[in-house]
């Protein structure tokens, strides 16, 4: 083969890799698009805190929620999970519940407290990003037992979002409770509590792997009909009580984790 025929091959494999590298399938862009979205909706967040209007930044924060768990459940469907695509997610979440909550927060209640108040809003941010640098790692680590399966390790993201901005979700049906609520002393341990929960190795409920018994299908039905109605009704109190609520079930999961730990040891040693 001669010089001139080599070029040229090399010039045709180069020419159809280009090629192939330009036809990018709409299914692959999906997920990644509502990735985006989440990522508009955490930066929007900041841009509504800062001018003071907190129920449209609270309202870009959740609806960043339902994009964020939308767009794994899009790239499963069309088969379109990607390398890219989950790196981009960690970093839509760091912005939309790290970052946008802590300017939030601070722009809200702690800014009163001089320093610190921006102190305990950089370490939030800080938590979320190990929280969220360790969840990559745990994804590629094959020997996580598999009892982990049914939960989290420690707060995941948009659930210390909520936790975070809590005060400000019962605040907007009851603003009497201000002096409380808004205080920048309890707003401070607010967030110096979630960013521990965040980095912490507490397990919290995982409900991807979960299953419910058939005699609990109706009544927990009635249940969500009864949280559509009161969100329906009174959305931010409902939104920030079952924040409430899920903090209040972490004691009950870290016991349900540990029998379920030490029945798989049993079961170890049996084999």
């Amino acid at each position: 083969m001669t010089k001139r025929t080599m070029s040229m091959s090399r010039h045709v494999i180069k020419k159809k890799t280009i090629g192939k590298l330009k036809e990018v399938p709409f299914r692959k862009m999906a997920p990644n698009i509502v990735t985006l979205m989440a990522l508009c909706a955490g930066v929007t967040t900041i841009r509504y805190a800062i001018i003071g209007n907190w129920m449209y930044a609270i309202g870009c924060i959740f609806l960043a929620c339902v994009f964020d768990g939308l767009d794994g459940r899009v790239a499963r469907k069309l088969k379109a999970s990607s390398k890219f695509g989950a790196e981009l997610d960690s970093l839509s979440d760091f912005v939309s519940f790290g970052v946008a909550p802590a300017i939030l927060m601070y722009q809200w209640s702690l800014n009163a407290l001089p320093h610190w108040g921006w102190i305990f809003s950089l370490m939030f941010a800080a938590a979320m990003a190990m929280r969220l640098a360790r969840f990559n790692t745990m994804l590629e680590d094959s020997s996580v037992p598999e009892y982990w399966s049914h939960y989290f390790v420690g707060v995941p993201a948009p659930m210390a979002a909520a936790m975070a901005v809590m005060p400000i979700l019962i605040w907007f049906d009851n603003e009497n409770l201000e002096y409380i609520l808004r205080n920048r002393f309890v707003c401070s341990a607010l967030m110096l509590m979630v960013a521990f929960f965040m980095v912490s190795r507490i397990p919290t409920l995982s409900l991807k792997k979960t299953k419910i018994n058939a005699e609990w299908f109706l009544p927990l039905m009635v249940m969500f009909v009864l949280l559509i109605s009161c969100l329906l009704t009174k959305p931010w109190l409902t939104l920030g009580l079952f924040t409430l609520c899920y903090v209040c079930t972490i004691p009950f999961t870290v016991l349900r984790f540990w029998r379920d730990k030490k029945a798989a040891e049993e079961t170890a040693k049996s084999e």
